[in-house]
């Protein structure tokens, strides 16, 4: 498979990038700078494009996701006033629309997958996942005071409602993880379509490298994909 990754030089996608070389994948990783990939190994299946996503052009962007089976996004904001606040305010929202716009142009005959990184604190409307008066306003203060928290739900919102689930050139999926931590190895989690406890007042937790795994199971497992695409699952590990 050919498979476009931004955002691969955060915690997560570095993890996704290692992972899908292992599977023998071809990867065109998207970095501000290739001195935050890390120390991944010399792979001629990695292509490292050095720019930050925003300000490629249409036409660039288009030939990247040309020949792509995948187009996965783990782009965040940095925890700084900086990465919160400074712009861009709406990196994965504005990324998310435009990466989907290239693939159309390509009109690609076969419909290729788009992997969101998201938020368990993103609800999917389409379920009409309930909240509590006090998580509602909760989310008011943080749609108000948190840029990233809003930037998030309008990337998945543009899915959910532009890109729909009978479009002829993208499917999509957008993983909710909870509490992110980070692990050393893949340990058991679960994958559910709606939360099953509280983003805001009784999180858990799960691991990066578990986050990415599900997203590489997405990309390359075809009854994977066919479960969870159109959707919005929230990602767990597993409490032992």
């Amino acid at each position: 498979m050919k498979i476009l990754i931004v955002g691969a030089s955060g915690a997560t996608g570095r993890l996704l990038v290692n992972d899908l070389l292992q599977r023998g994948e071809k990867v065109t990783a998207v970095v501000r700078s290739t001195e935050k990939l890390g120390d991944l190994p010399a792979n001629k299946n990695l292509t490292v494009v050095e720019a930050a996503v925003l300000d490629l052009s249409g036409e660039k962007l288009a030939e990247l996701v040309r020949g792509c089976d995948a187009v996965a996004s783990c782009l965040g904001h940095n925890l700084t006033l900086k990465g919160m606040y400074g712009k861009p305010r709406r990196l994965v929202a504005d990324a998310t629309r435009r990466l989907c716009k290239a693939i159309e142009a390509n009109k690609p005959e076969k419909p290729v997958k788009v992997v969101l990184m998201n938020t368990s604190g993103c609800r999917n409307r389409d379920l009409n996942e309930p909240l509590t008066f006090a998580e509602k306003i909760v989310v008011a203060l943080l749609s108000t005071l948190l840029p990233p928290y809003t930037d998030n739900i309008q990337a998945a919102e543009y899915l959910r409602t532009q890109i729909g689930q009978q479009h002829p050139h993208l499917e999509w999926t957008a993983v909710r993880p909870d509490s992110l931590i980070d692990a050393d190895h893949v340990s058991p989690y679960t994958v559910h379509p709606s939360p099953i406890r509280s983003a805001l007042f009784n999180p858990g937790k799960v691991s990066r490298i578990n986050v990415a795994r599900f997203m590489t199971e997405l990309i390359c497992d075809a009854p994977t994909w066919n479960l969870w695409k159109g959707q919005m699952p929230l990602i767990y590990s597993r409490e032992v």
